[in-house]
């Protein structure tokens, strides 16, 4: 199973195969939308860049080191995505109370265990 695929069987309801409910947006990164999609988009423009850099036989290291700085880019924007989730979805969950609130924080755990086998 690849990772994507783990992923979104994490994802899934229990024995379903369907997607887990969540509620549509506004979501926490909602206000910062534009500033999100544009650091994806650079983040994009670096990895073709790394397919341009294969496709002209650059240097082996000099290949790595961009990898490393793309990698690093999507480290730092999961950080501030999971970030904004827990100060959104979940202090919105926590004020709430109930079972929401252990939902969100098993989901939160989940999301930084996936970040950490990065």
């Amino acid at each position: 199973m690849t990772t994507i695929d783990a992923t979104t069987a994490e994802t899934q309801e229990a024995g379903t195969g369907a997607p887990a409910a969540h509620p549509a947006g506004p979501h926490g990164y909602s206000k910062d939308k534009d500033s999100h999609l544009k650091r994806l988009r650079r983040i994009e423009g670096q990895i073709r860049g790394l397919q341009r850099m294969v496709d002209e036989d650059v240097y082996c290291i000099d290949i790595l080191t961009q990898v490393s700085a793309s990698t690093k880019a999507l480290q730092s924007f999961a950080l501030q995505l999971l970030e904004e989730h827990l100060r959104h979805c979940v202090a919105h969950a926590a004020q709430e109370g109930g079972p929401e609130i252990d939902a969100k924080i098993e989901e939160a755990t989940a999301a930084i265990a996936r970040l950490l086998r990065t």
